[in-house]
Formats: structure tokens, C-alpha cells, sequence
């Protein structure tokens, strides 16, 4: 922390602190000084967002403090062994990028907010600056690695009231693509995407590194004798000594998964993520200017706040809203909308030693905190945890609510245990969704859309649900600003038969295609008495204890094709060429991280026939690209007329019908 003491002090610390006494009234005393480091102006064509003229974009640095005694930061975890300033604060720093229109005359008025996913800013949608909107990215992080174009948040280590180091038991799980006799303590299906915890000692007898080849299999040791806390990258074993990387004689195998168990040293404070967010966001909406005086660039203009986070920064903004942050030092609403997209877990970021890189997945990361806390949005009684709680408890009692807008993939059912957001803890019932909140499925769609195969058995899931997504943002946006609903609900349900254990799956025999019913299962967890399964924060106890309970996992039941019946039918669904699952393999048996499949319907009857194919053929169910063409009009207009659809992208997706020849 002392790098960071020094920065801020740069600043003038008689002169911040005059300023704070002279103007905390007026402004937002967490923020203290912002830094704007790069102006792009204009970012393109003035005349490419219409009537709304230029953007520009504005890269920069938050510098920000917290009070350890204000109630509102007392959840976050070892915030009280953070080193403080002169002021009795615990410093940080936030890297954001901000765009907006050059011409704020021409704003709308809505500042979104997009969580970076490990760091990385998601792709900015062209659509919402023809919009008018106000675009911020912020780093959340803590532990992103430093030295890259990721947006972090900087914050400090927690050390002992008497100065000396913290440690603590650490478990790291170990994946590779690729023989290497080395790998960083934080490697694995995300190895990129925090930095290790060091090793409190290079000696460690008791530490352990385990082998198994599937997820399901025993755990095998490895012989202390073979592995080292070392570097072996250029001298082979034993290597160069080094504490936050282990080197295995003969090299790791990528088709296994190795887990090593080790005492580790200085903790982040990764919970202060939350309250910068809370902070900076805060800052833009309602600061003039920054105790140093200088102004807030978008001061005046916000009048309306839309978070979003897409998969694991996904599960960030819905952990903030659980954790009581969507409440800002005055009292007010943080964000007044929220899209957690294909976001079905939380992020245990609010914990010692935390790692919230992690994924959580069948095969990777399975027993990682990341699903202990309540998972539905509506207060609900857990009967597998015994106890009671949900998202929106802590923002129901402050006032502090944001409505939200919550899409799921049918990947997060398969590889994300989704539906014990919507279901009672066994699977046994389905759970009222409370009016602040609207949930759907992107039926047959994989976590991320793409083509190709991943590394997976069959070729990937390619349907998109960007139109879809866009169209729901959308209403979202018209819910906070006009109070217009959005459409209701579209999930799939037990009491309807469209929500299924795996094993009740009406699969269609596909010929060359092996169903399983794998699904990542959701054992519940006892991480020990320092755990606050509730809050999904405090010290984690590795390994975990398992009571012997699950939870009920359920997946969405698929029509004669292999199609989900539920959900938001897009046109690809409505007219399909083939069939888009969820779930995909390995071949090991494990399932494919995230990954869904796509299977291809046989051009002819002919072909069909000869295949053994039970789903019809495109040439049975289409005629001709004229029927086809038809088909997805009218699937069109009625997406368009169920607001799940804007008009713009219905005329593109009937566009693109005429012009993707299906028949030779």
C-alpha cells in the first residue's frame, strides 16, 4: 500500500484534506481526486451516431478512500487490517474508460455502467450511442494482473495489527493446454486472469499437489520429492526458486487436473471492488467536482443509472446488489437497472484469499465459493442449507432496488446450475419471481456463440442471442426511465414440464451423437466457521466440507428436434436449421467448459432417411428458400411484437435469410 500512500500524497495531502472539511457537504468524499489521463476526441465520424454528433473517450484513474468505521463498508472482509492514512482511510484506486457524446446537450441522460469481465471491457454496442448513453467501464478486480490493458482496481494487503504477514491455507487448481513443466499458482481454466497468492515459505512439508483425470475421480498425491515452488522455464528441475509458481518433475499433463494445497502470504482486500464501484459510480451521477477541484466531466447530465456484467462480472453486479452496495454513503440508489447476463452463480470476492477468477464449472474449479449464498432474487427458505435469505433482502430494506433484467444462456443451466435461481433448493417447485425482477432464457444458446469446436466433441453452439439481448436492454432502459414493464418472464418451469432433471430429457436419437445427461451437479458446502455462507464472505476453510446434501439441478426440456421448448425462441429457433444444445463434452467425458453443440438437420429426405435421421429435413420442413425466408418473417414479427425483438434487427435477420442460400 505504501505506493499508493505515496501517489495520493503526491497530490498534496494538507490540501485534500482542507478541501474535504471545506466541501464534504457537496461532494463525494470517497472519491477524492480523479485523473484523466487520455482524451480520444472525437472517437469517429461526428455524423455516425446521427443527431447525437461525436463521442469522445476519456481514459483515467480514480483515487478513493473508505471509512472503516461507516457501516456501509463494515461487511467488506479484512477491511479492518488494511493499511490507513493520516485521514484514519483505507486507499484505492480504479482505472475506468468513460465515452461520451462530445455534445452532452445531445446525452440521454442514462449513464450505463459495464463491469469488466477479468479486466477485459466488453465490446462497446454501437446501438446505445446512437442512444445517446453515457458509457463507463471500471475496474472491480483487485487481483487482475498489473501491467496490462485490463481495467483493475488497486487495492492494499491486509496485514496484522502488529505489522506481520497474514497467511492462510490456499488451494489452487492447476490446468494446462499444454505440456509445460511450469505453471503459476493461480493456473487453471482462467490462469490469465488473477495473480497467485505467494507462497508464505518455499519449505513447506505439508503442502500437497493431488492428480486425477476426470473430475468425479480420486484424488492420487504426488510426491513431495517431484515438485517444487519453483520456476523451471529455463533450468530444469528443481528449478529457480520462486514462491508464486510450482514446477513437477516431468512436466504437468494437460489431460489432468492437479491441485495444490499450501500456506500463502498477504491477502488482497478484494472486497473494497465492490465499494469503488458503489463510489465512483456515484461520483459521476451526483459530483460537480473532486476535492481537488476538478471537475467531474459528466457533471450535471446523469439522470438515469443501467449496470451490467456479463458472466463472471455478471455475477459481480449481482453480488453487489446482494451485499448491500447498490446503497451509496448518502443513502441513495447506485443503479437504477441491472443486467446480469448469462450470470447464474455469484463471485466470492468478499473473502480472504479470495480468488473470484475462478469458474466454478463441472470439471474446473468445481468446489471454489461461488454458490453458497442465497440464489434467488426474492427472499426463499433453502431447505438443503436450512436457512432463508435472498439477493434482494439487504436494497428491500434500505430502499435501494434496481429493477432488473436477468438473461440466461441454456449453457448456465448445464455447466452453471441456473435453475436453483428459480426453484426451490431441491428442484422440486418453481419459485414467484419478485416484481423487480424479470428472468429469461436465450433458448438453445451456449454461453458464448461461436462456431468451430473449442476442443469439445462436437462442433459449438454458433446461435446468437445479441438481437434478443439488445431488445431486453432496451426495455430495461424504458422500465427505469418511463416506467414501462418489460415483457413478463420466460423461463423455463417445473410445473409445466419444461424444466427437467437431465435425465428426463426427451433427447431425439441424432445418428453419431452420444448423449450423457451430464450436468455439473451443486453439492452444498461447509468452507468452515469463518465462512459466511449467507454473504458469501469471511476465510475459507480448504478443503471444503461436504454435508452430503445437493441441491436439485434441472435443465430445460427440448422439443422433437432437440430445441429448447421454453425460453426466448429467437428466429434461429423458430426456424431452425439444426439442433443447439447446452451441453457439449470432452473426451474425457467431462463436460466442455460452457460450451453448447450444434447439430445440422440433413438438406433432403433422401439424405434424412439414409441417415437415420428422426427430425426433419430442411427440405421437408422449408420447401424451398422462399419457405424458409417465410418462415423467419414470421417469426420475425412476432418477436418484434413481443418486445423480445427491435424492428431495425428483424428486417436485417430477414435480410440475411434472403441472402444465406440453404438449399444448393
Amino acid at each position: 500500500m505504501s505506493s499508493m500512500t505515496s501517489v495520493a500524497s503526491a497530490t498534496s495531502l494538507l490540501l485534500v484534506t482542507a478541501l474535504m472539511a471545506a466541501l464534504s457537504p457537496v461532494v463525494e468524499a470517497s472519491i477524492v481526486r480523479i485523473v484523466i489521463d487520455t482524451v480520444e476526441s472525437p472517437t469517429d465520424d461526428p455524423q455516425v451516431y446521427g443527431d447525437v454528433g461525436a463521442y469522445e473517450r476519456l481514459v483515467g484513474r480514480a483515487f478513493g478512500e473508505l471509512d472503516p468505521a461507516d457501516p456501509r463498508n463494515a461487511l467488506i472482509q479484512d477491511l479492518d487490517l488494511a493499511p490507513r492514512n493520516e485521514r484514519g482511510r483505507v486507499e484505492y484506486i480504479v482505472d475506468f474508460v468513460l465515452r461520451k457524446p462530445v455534445d452532452l446537450a445531445h446525452s440521454s441522460g442514462v449513464l450505463r455502467y459495464d463491469a469488466p469481465n477479468r479486466g477485459n471491457a466488453r465490446g462497446v454496442d454501437p446501438y446505445f450511442q446512437h442512444r445517446g448513453h453515457i458509457l463507463l467501464a471500471a475496474g472491480w478486480q483487485g487481483d487482475v494482473p498489473g501491467g496490462t490493458r485490463r481495467l483493475r482496481v488497486e487495492v492494499p494487503v491486509a496485514r496484522q495489527p502488529d505489522g506481520s504477514a497474514v497467511t492462510g491455507i490456499v488451494r489452487a487448481e492447476l490446468i494446462t493446454r499444454r505440456p509445460t513443466d511450469t505453471l503459476p499458482l493461480s493456473g487453471g481454466a482462467f490462469s490469465n486472469a488473477h495473480t497467485p497468492y505467494a507462497a508464505a515459505s518455499l519449505d513447506q512439508p505439508t503442502a500437497t499437489l493431488t492428480e486425477r483425470r476426470r473430475a468425479g475421480d480420486p484424488a492420487e498425491l504426488v510426491p513431495r520429492a517431484r515438485w517444487r515452488f519453483a520456476d523451471c522455464g529455463d533450468v530444469s528441475f528443481p528449478g529457480r526458486p520462486r514462491p508464486t509458481h510450482v514446477c513437477l518433475e516431468g512436466g504437468f499433463d494437460p489431460a489432468l487436473i492437479y491441485e495444490l494445497t499450501y500456506t500463502a502470504t498477504d491477502p488482497l482486500v478484494l472486497g473494497i471492488g465492490f465499494a469503488a464501484t458503489r463510489d465512483l459510480v456515484s461520483f459521476f451521477h451526483h459530483a460537480e467536482a473532486d476535492l481537488t477541484g476538478t471537475e467531474n466531466p459528466i457533471a450535471g447530465v446523469v439522470r438515469h443509472t443501467v449496470g451490467a456484467g456479463t458472466s463472471q462480472s455478471g455475477n459481480f453486479v449481482k453480488t453487489f446488489i446482494h451485499l448491500g452496495f447498490n446503497e451509496d454513503e448518502s443513502g441513495r440508489p447506485v443503479f437504477d437497472g441491472l443486467v446480469p447476463l448469462i450470470a447464474a452463480r455469484h463471485t466470492a470476492l468478499n473473502v480472504r484469499f479470495g480468488q473470484p477468477g475462478r469458474g466454478g464449472g463441472q470439471r474446473e474449479d468445481h468446489v471454489y465459493p461461488g454458490h453458497s449464498a442465497p440464489s434467488t432474487w426474492a427472499p426463499s427458505y433453502d431447505e438443503v442449507a436450512d436457512r432463508t435469505g435472498g439477493i434482494l433482502v439487504r436494497c428491500r430494506a434500505s430502499g435501494t432496488c434496481p429493477k432488473v433484467v436477468q438473461p440466461l444462456s441454456t449453457a448456465e443451466y448445464w455447466h452453471l446450475q441456473a435453475s436453483p435461481t428459480h426453484t426451490d433448493a431441491p428442484g422440486r417447485a418453481d419459485i414467484v419471481l419478485p416484481p423487480e425482477v424479470r428472468v429469461y432464457l436465450f433458448a438453445s444458446t451456449q454461453h458464448g456463440p461461436r462456431g468451430g469446436t473449442g476442443g469439445c466433441v462436437y462442433p459449438l453452439n454458433p446461435n446468437p442471442y445479441a438481437d434478443t439481448l439488445r431488445a431486453l436492454t432496451v426495455a430495461l432502459e424504458a422500465w427505469v426511465v418511463d416506467g414501462v414493464e418489460p415483457p413478463a418472464s420466460r423461463v423455463p418451469r417445473v410445473d409445466d414440464g419444461t424444466l427437467v432433471a437431465s435425465g428426463h430429457l426427451a433427447w431425439p436419437p441424432i445418428p453419431g451423437v452420444t448423449y450423457t445427461g451430464l450436468v455439473n451437479t451443486m453439492p452444498l458446502l461447509d468452507f468452515g466457521p469463518g465462512y459466511r455462507p449467507d454473504d458469501e464472505s469471511g476465510i475459507v476453510r480448504e478443503p471444503p466440507v461436504r454435508p452430503g446434501r445437493d441441491y436439485g439441478i434441472l435443465v430445460p426440456q427440448v422439443d422433437q428436434d432437440g430445441n429448447d421448448l421454453a425460453g426466448i425462441r429467437s428466429t434461429t429457433i423458430q426456424a431452425p436449421v439444426g439442433t443447439y444444445t447446452g451441453w457439449n463434452y470432452l473426451d474425457s467425458g467431462d463436460a466442455c467448459i460452457l460450451s453448447g453443440a450444434f447439430f445440422p438437420f440433413a438438406t433432403t429426405r433422401a439424405e434424412r432417411e439414409e441417415a437415420g435421421d428422426p427430425r426433419s429435413s430442411l427440405e421437408e420442413r422449408y420447401g424451398d428458400q422462399a419457405g424458409y425466408v417465410a418462415a423467419v418473417r414470421a417469426a420475425s414479427a412476432g418477436l418484434v411484437a413481443e418486445r423480445v425483438l427491435l424492428p431495425e434487427d428483424a428486417e436485417r435477420l430477414v435480410a440475411e435469410a434472403e441472402t444465406t442460400p440453404l438449399f444448393p
